[in-house]
């Protein structure tokens, strides 16, 4: 069999936890091959392996054929291997080509020349279809076009085996095509890719064969076209999942947010929210549906006192919250689950256990007199790790070293204890795997039928369709329709995010 990689028997151990336990991964020339598993599975630890990044404890890895000692990235990139992570390995204030080049510029005599690096870009963005401006600042374009990059910095060091470590975590469903569309074109040209992911949906449409992983153990390679996402989502979590949310009807009450007329302004002064009303009653969910870009940032940031309102009002029950600190919105009875984790989330050096009263360490019973009490934290933090299935060490590691589905777990276990009035979930199951997002959307629905309201955003039309009782559609920084899930369908949620309002059911 011709196989441009394999690894045989990998075992990767760290302190208190065996990472990869004798797997073995085997990937064929020219296609696109799947590592799936749940979050924390060992995925990523399996390919930063094969990345140079960690040193396996036993195990072999041929390349082509022949035995590598892959010390490092360097050695990997030698070796025609190219990795584009989760999270983009990006200088902000470089342009595009600047980074694409860093570390393996073209010199003509002692300087870099920038000129032919560029054209060179150029020629490989035109190549494949990537349609990236060589000269762009890397903090002015999308986070689509930032992976574009990522992927063109791996094409320019010569790779021919690329892994994407979780490629549409971060994207918008249009980017997502046009990424897979940019993958198939990549094999035409003869490359191999490794695809980690646990969204299925895609597994399905763009794999060829599919290796799962459970709790570090290889279960097994299936061929994708002999098998289906059932079949998948059972072999990950080792249990059968439901995909379709269980939930009674809603029985919405007073209303608990009130948004009037709000005007909102991004970084660099854009109106984006422009005299937007919704309202989200007690005992339901409330989706927004929109394509990114369209105001759901700043309406949230708005909401939650991240960012200064122009106009308009925010009440929660009868009390104005507009332009109120964090602090204050969240001591008013609001929760957030935000978009960027990292930013907005966690203190990423703090221990996970910190990060779990984040928003409460100051009060009793966590503080006495300005001093924290470290062992009732700890016992807190030990009780959401275990009701939500946070996989980790112990609660004293420190929250970067979690995976990003388990550093999503603890977010929503800290938001959801909190009892509070209002759940502001924003991308709650962003990077989750099926086992995982299914215990979210339950959780999320058993808030609701305790009588809070939850005002949910995501990208993701089947989880707004799949969780709201009620969808309200942002079109350039307003809500032009309200319609109920079972009255409409994908396709016309579309057309509405696209701004054919002909179905507007009024600013509410």
């Amino acid at each position: 069999m011709n196989y441009v990689i394999e690894m045989l028997n990998i075992r990767k151990e760290f302190p208190g936890i065996v990472a990869n336990d004798n797997i073995t991964l085997q990937v064929e020339k020219g296609e696109i091959h799947a590592l799936l598993g749940e979050n924390g599975a060992g995925k990523s630890t399996l390919m930063n392996v094969l990345f140079g990044l960690y040193q396996p404890e036993r195990g072999e890895i041929k390349v082509r054929g022949e035995k590598a000692n892959i010390t490092d990235p360097n050695i990997a990139n030698s070796l025609g291997i190219g990795m584009v992570h989760q999270h983009f390995m990006l200088v902000d204030t470089f342009t595009v080509t600047e980074n694409i080049v860093l570390g393996s510029e073209p010199k003509r005599g002692a300087t870099v020349d920038i000129r032919q690096a560029e054209q060179e870009v150029a020629e490989l963005s035109e190549r494949y279809g990537l349609n990236v401006n060589p000269k762009a600042k890397i903090r002015d374009i999308s986070v689509g076009m930032q992976q574009r990059v990522e992927i063109l910095k791996t094409l320019y060091r010569g790779a021919d085996i690329l892994i994407f470590d979780e490629p549409t975590a971060v994207l918008t469903p249009q980017e997502i095509k046009e990424l897979i569309d940019i993958m198939n074109s990549l094999v035409k040209e003869g490359k191999s890719i490794i695809l980690i992911t646990h969204k299925l949906k895609e597994i399905m449409e763009v794999c060829d064969r599919c290796t799962v992983i459970r709790k570090g153990q290889g279960i097994g390679t299936v061929e994708v076209s002999k098998t289906n996402p059932t079949e998948l989502a059972s072999l990950m979590v080792g249990r059968e999942v439901n995909f379709s949310t269980e939930k009674t009807p809603a029985q919405p009450k007073e209303t608990f947010l009130s948004i009037k007329d709000l005007v909102v302004k991004d970084a660099r002064g854009v109106e984006m929210v422009k005299g937007l009303n919704l309202e989200v009653k007690a005992g339901e969910i409330v989706g927004i549906a929109g394509v990114d870009g369209n105001g759901q940032s700043e309406l949230i940031e708005a909401i939650t006192g991240l960012r200064k309102s122009e106009a308009g009002s925010i009440h929660l029950h009868d009390k104005a919250i507009t332009n109120l600190t964090p602090r204050k919105v969240s001591q008013s009875g609001v929760s957030h689950i935000p978009q960027d984790r990292h930013k907005f989330g966690l203190v990423l050096d703090f221990p996970i256990g910190e990060n779990m009263v984040l928003q409460t360490y100051y009060q009793s019973p966590y503080s006495k007199k300005g001093v924290m009490n470290l062992k009732n934290i700890y016992k807190k933090a030990e009780s959401l790790i275990k009701e939500y299935d946070v996989r980790t060490p112990d609660a004293y590691t420190k929250a970067r070293a979690l995976s990003g589905g388990n550093q999503q777990k603890a977010i929503i276990g800290r938001e959801v204890d909190r009892s509070p009035d209002l759940i502001i979930a924003a991308q709650p199951t962003r990077g989750l795997d099926v086992g995982a997002i299914e215990f979210i959307h339950k959780k999320l629905i058993e808030e609701r039928d305790k009588g809070r309201a939850v005002l949910l955003l995501s990208f993701e039309l089947d989880e707004v369709m799949n969780l709201s009782d009620r969808i309200g559609v942002m079109f350039d920084g307003r809500i032009i329709a309200d319609v109920k899930p079972e009255e409409t369908n994908e396709q016309e949620l579309g057309l509405l995010m696209a701004g054919n309002a002909d179905k507007k059911a009024g600013d509410q």
